[in-house]
């Protein structure tokens, strides 16, 4: 059986893969059986959030997989409207997924669109009491996350940020990665145009759809990438994109669909 746990990438307490499955808008009703189709297509990352309120389907996919739990990546997030009750917060989510611990817990957005130092620093309290592995942030500039780390000294693991190759902005990619922050994205399709010329012909080239070059761009750059879907043979396709190797010029033609 495929198993996308590689590639992956190193966070804190373990190796983040690369490849996730994403959960946005999947109603807690329909998460078992869409999160089971991505762990049985291999799929071993999986992200939801409170704001999802898919929690507890996302859970009893987990459970009713049989995978050992040190075989999963499983993250979650801090709505930013609960900043005044981060540790109830991660204790329900760990509840909800029927779990004793996330091997990564994210600020969601910034609260008000502010850093917010003082809930970084709950959130920190939160991993260094053993129920996240690793912490980080979504949606944070880097200016953000430097004010983070000025006021705490702790850097963020992860800033998942809205990405594809129409986003793909050198200076942010630079930028997260001279701080040691790892990049993932999501929302990897909605941007871009999957009949972009370019993109049809490096398709073309590798027998492949478009989507899956997008997942595979992302893999080249170790990106890590959490495409979403329902539809069982559209998770395998897309998860399938990960195994796609593209050429160095193939993926600087793709950067250049960017800013």
């Amino acid at each position: 059986m495929t198993d996308y746990a590689e590639p992956s990438v190193p966070v804190t307490g373990g190796a983040m893969p690369l490849l996730g499955f994403g959960t946005w808008q999947i109603a807690d009703a329909d998460a078992p059986a869409a999160v089971s189709a991505a762990l049985e297509a291999g799929y071993r990352h999986i992200d939801t959030a409170t704001g999802y309120r898919n929690q507890r389907g996302v859970g009893k996919a987990i459970a009713d997989s049989g995978l050992p739990r040190d075989d999963l990546f499983v993250t979650t997030k801090l709505p930013p409207d609960n900043a005044d009750r981060v540790r109830a917060t991660i204790e329900e989510s760990l509840e909800q997924l029927g779990l004793d611990h996330l091997d990564l817990w994210l600020v969601h957005w910034p609260p008000n669109g502010e850093a917010r130092p003082d809930v970084w620093e709950q959130v920190v309290q939160a991993q260094r009491d053993g129920l996240a592995k690793a912490v980080g942030v979504s949606n944070y500039s880097l200016a953000q996350i430097d004010e983070l780390v000025e006021a705490t000294g702790a850097a963020p693991a992860v800033n998942q940020i809205k990405w594809s190759p129409a986003e793909y902005d050198r200076a942010v990619a630079d930028g997260l990665r001279d701080r040691g922050v790892v990049l993932e994205g999501y929302s990897p399709f909605k941007a871009s145009n999957l009949q972009d010329p370019t993109l049809v012909a490096i398709a073309e080239a590798h027998d492949v759809d478009t989507a899956q070059v997008i997942v595979a761009w992302h893999v080249a750059h170790g990106f890590v990438v959490i495409p979403k879907s329902s539809n069982p043979d559209r998770i395998r396709s897309n998860a399938a994109g990960a195994t796609v190797t593209l050429s160095s010029d193939e993926v600087t033609r793709i950067d250049g669909l960017g800013h």
